[in-house]
């Protein structure tokens, strides 16, 4: 099968967080040249596809692993993301409605752990990731967002799980540097890292391993008969496993997921370095902070004194495809630059140094899914990680490892290996409705701001929803 369009073009434009990476590590892999082979190929250098190739050489050394590149390690959402490394025990409930209670509990157990291990991995590997285990506070910004994760935490708590402990407003506000977070609580399991330099970390680890890496080397066409052949512009790759691990490129590569994910936006922006303004807000370590919004604001610290502040759900791309205003400096740097200076009055004079924006898989039901490729048992795939991906993907790494070494574990058992659950609707009411439903959002949220009664966005979803005829409803 050949692909209409490249999975990734190449850019000159590089997102803050690689740029700043790359000046100390600027290494490049060779492409692909000529007729090759190896045991396992995996097409995407980022988190997901690294964790994978390094999980599964610890367990089988003798492997001859891959990894297809098609631009720079790190070039996609690996090297661009907020860098919030954060767990699934706030979506403790959605888990619990898809898989029940027992895997639930397993998954989220598992993402805090997830945590560690990464911590663990950058101080045994010496990955300088800036990786701070600091923390997290989820916060209100407004009295309707008061309390949103009381039944959560009460619920986590019935089942032995500590995940979540509640602080006074005064100290959220404190921790958080900002008064206008009224309320919150705080989480332990979560870290905040320089996501460029920790995929670029893990590439080093990758090649010291002996995993083969091909950098500017986009897959243009698979033979997916066994052994897999997966072409390139400079030659091809013949292995008897293949992982597609592309994330929100897979929806423009095979047309049988492009109602699987809906391509949305995350915006960042940074400012220069102000430690001297940012220190004496309380901000003082590298807690990040999310408030409680459908499209939730997201903040953090720098070991420099720099604060980067981002927001999803903006631009939503039209059939799967990813545009160039993807891989350009964010559109929505105004609105982030006021959210910026609201947050924190004190940083008004200081200059944003950078904005940026990426392409984020966000699924039916907010959480990644893995399987088989159009049934074919040598071909993996795993995506969909929905904007919370630094730790989770390296859960994505653990599951596709096991399913390569054919492994009989709570991994490969798991619901989340048995593809996507539920569409999306068709173009043009896909995109037409996903842009209706986030106006219908941040009216709502403008309501909750000031006070006033909320639009009823449930109800608005809902009648959306039926009218589009939606099927196979998660």
């Amino acid at each position: 099968m050949k692909f209409q369009k490249t999975p990734y073009t190449p850019t000159l434009q590089r997102p803050f967080w690689l740029e700043q990476s790359l000046f100390t590590d600027g290494g490049l892999a060779p492409a692909l040249q000529g007729e090759q082979t190896a045991d396992v190929c995996i097409v995407g250098g980022g988190y997901t596809g690294l964790w994978t190739a390094i999980l599964t050489k610890q367990q089988n050394p003798a492997l001859d692993i891959a990894v297809l590149e098609a631009d720079l390690c790190g070039a996609g959402a690996s090297g661009r993301n907020g860098g919030c490394l954060l767990t699934w025990a706030a979506k403790f409930f959605t888990l619990r409605r898809l898989f029940g209670e027992a895997e639930a509990i397993r998954l989220v157990k598992a993402s805090e752990a997830a945590v560690q291990h990464i911590a663990d991995f950058c101080r045994t590997h010496a990955i300088d990731a800036e990786l701070r285990h600091d923390g997290t506070l989820y916060t209100a910004t407004n009295r309707a967002q008061v309390g949103t994760l009381d039944p959560v935490m009460a619920a986590l708590q019935a089942c032995g799980i500590e995940s979540f402990f509640a602080l006074a407003p005064s100290e959220v506000a404190r921790r958080s540097g900002s008064v206008k977070n009224v309320a919150g609580v705080f989480s332990p399991h979560a870290a905040t890292v320089q996501p460029a330099k920790l995929v670029r970390g893990l590439r080093r680890v990758a090649l010291q391993m002996g995993i083969r890496l091909f950098e500017r080397s986009p897959m243009l066409a698979l033979s997916p008969a066994q052994p897999v052949i997966v072409h390139t512009p400079g030659g091809s790759l013949t292995a008897g496993k293949l992982v597609l691990a592309t994330n929100a490129w897979m929806a423009s590569m095979f047309a049988s997921f492009e109602r699987s994910i809906a391509i949305v936006s995350s915006d960042m922006v940074i400012t220069e370095p102000c430690p001297e303004l940012i220190l004496p807000s309380g901000l003082t370590d590298g807690v990040s902070v999310l408030d409680s919004r459908t499209f939730v604001y997201y903040y953090r610290s720098t070991p420099d004194g720099r604060l980067m502040l981002g927001k999803g759900g903006n631009t939503f791309a039209f059939g799967g495809q990813i545009a160039p205003t993807y891989d350009q400096r964010s559109a929505y740097e105004a609105p982030l630059t006021r959210a910026v200076r609201a947050f924190f009055p004190s940083l008004a004079q200081v200059p944003i140094t950078a904005s940026w924006t990426g392409p984020s898989d966000r699924s039916v039901t907010g959480f990644p899914f893995f399987g088989h490729l159009n049934g074919a048992p040598h071909i993996y795939y795993g995506f969909g990680y929905s904007g919370s991906g630094v730790g989770p993907c390296y859960m994505g790494g653990q599951i596709l490892s096991s399913l390569l070494l054919d492994q009989d574990n709570a991994w490969t058992r798991s619901p989340l290996t048995q593809g996507p659950r539920g569409q999306f609707p068709p173009e043009p009411i896909r995109y037409l409705g996903a842009n209706l439903v986030r106006n219908a959002i941040r009216r709502k949220e403008r309501a909750e701001d000031e006070d006033r009664a909320p639009w009823r966005v449930d109800q608005f979803l809902s009648q959306f929803a039926n009218a589009a005829g939606k099927a196979d409803k998660a």
